[in-house]
């Protein structure tokens, strides 16, 4: 089977993302349950040959994580059905390939397998625009998500339903796992006064969804640009249950983002990307990020024990020293780049326990306690990771009670269960 160089970098991707991902959350002390190999969206299509997409030009919105179940890429899989043809590709964030940095700039190219234009979604253009979809019948996203709001590939999917909608092009998602579980929901729902690419719609942190769930939902309430309605169908995973992890599946893991290198990773991401919005650094440039996170004026022992000392659930942290460093493709310029921090490594010990958002806010509340001069947050950037002012605030001001926060928190749970329980699909 002749493969571009996109799709062989994809399976060494998937095959080095495995090992990485098996290692750490061995280390962390949990070993995944074998169930049931899912069928993703892309597995059911494949199963039906590609049937309803006979005699279509098709577009596909996807990146390197777009393989089914034996490593094989949905570009390839369509062009090789015989069945219809790939006249457009669209890459999000981090490119078709999923080589590039976060915030680096994409330029289109052509596909060497299909001659089709390889169209960039990230930076100026975050759409398909009518002329990038003259010759598309039918729109196609497959891309493996997080389960985060902040993970920009669910503005991706929104601006591709926009797009789809006013062109009048049907758009078909094929559905994959939500990689950390799709019955746990946590974080305060964005307030839209907040509203950007990192945070395009009203909804927790940690959603509890799959993509193909999400898109019914922002379709279903009208959240696309001018409440257009997209002509939307979700192709189903068979096997999924919203209790599995992502190592319970049987699929692959394919490392979605450069950074996003193990499951671990993911189930630490919720709440350790707010790292990012201070000035402690999350670990970019490093072999764990948002698994590590310090700064120079941290003395990582005693920071270490006064996080053990919180005891928050299904987790512990270990002090270490680490120096970041710029890494093509993975981190350019991260924080504190060739300066030695210390700081502390992030254990997993239950995943079922862990609640990476309340444990970050328990941790940046204390750290500004033990470095009450060091500790300083970029307002507009935190505040958008985490969808209103008000954790900031209280953090630096004491304006709230962090009781209060957290149960405002289950109060949005409540609210956002009720609506998102309409399009569910798994149960």
């Amino acid at each position: 089977m002749t493969l571009s160089f996109s799709r062989m970098h994809g399976r060494f991707t998937l095959l080095l993302s495995a090992i990485l991902s098996w290692a750490v959350i061995s280390v962390a002390g949990t070993k995944p349950t074998a169930s049931a190999p899912v069928q993703s969206g892309l597995d059911v299509i494949v199963a039906q040959n590609f049937q309803s997409f006979a005699g279509k030009r098709v577009g596909i919105v996807c990146n390197h994580t777009a393989c089914d179940k034996n490593g094989r890429h949905v570009v390839d899989l369509f062009h090789q059905s015989g069945v219809c043809q790939v006249t457009a590709i669209f890459g999000p964030e981090h490119g078709f390939r999923g080589t590039q940095a976060d915030g680096s700039k994409i330029d289109n190219e052509t596909d060497s397998l299909t001659g089709a234009t390889i169209y960039s979604l990230y930076g100026k253009i975050s759409q398909p625009t009518p002329a990038m979809l003259a010759n598309v019948d039918i729109l196609v996203y497959d891309i493996q998500d997080v389960g985060v709001r902040f993970y920009t590939y669910i503005s991706t999917l929104t601006k591709v339903m926009e797009s789809a909608a006013d062109n009048n092009i049907p758009v078909v998602v094929l559905d994959r796992p939500n990689p950390i579980r799709g019955d746990r929901i946590e974080g305060p729902i964005l307030d839209l006064q907040f509203k950007s690419f990192v945070g395009p719609h009203a909804i927790p942190i940690r959603f509890g969804l799959t993509i193909g769930e999400l898109a019914r939902l922002i379709n279903g309430e009208h959240w696309l640009a001018d409440s257009l309605r997209a002509d939307l169908t979700v192709i189903e995973m068979q096997g999924w249950q919203r209790s599995d992890w992502y190592d319970q599946t049987g699929l692959p893991w394919i490392a979605p983002s450069p950074n996003m290198q193990s499951l671990a990773t993911a189930t630490a991401y919720p709440g350790f990307c707010l790292l990012e919005g201070t000035n402690l650094s999350e670990g970019r440039g490093t072999d764990a990020p948002f698994l590590t996170f310090g700064a120079p004026y941290i003395d990582g022992r005693r920071y270490a024990k006064a996080l053990n000392r919180l005891k928050c659930p299904g987790v512990k942290f270990k002090a270490t020293k680490f120096t970041p460093q710029s890494i093509p493709g993975v981190a350019i310029q991260p924080k504190y780049e060739g300066q030695v921090c210390q700081g502390v490594r992030v254990v997993i010990t239950n995943r079922d326990e862990f609640r990476p958002i309340e444990t970050i806010a328990r941790v940046l509340i204390l750290t500004r306690q033990l470095y009450p001069n060091n500790l300083t947050f970029r307002a507009a950037g935190f505040d958008r990771l985490y969808g209103n002012s008000a954790l900031r605030t209280t953090i630096e001001n004491g304006l709230l009670p962090i009781a209060e926060i957290f149960s405002n928190w289950a109060t949005d749970t409540i609210a956002f269960e009720k609506l998102a329980n309409q399009y569910k699909i798994y149960r």
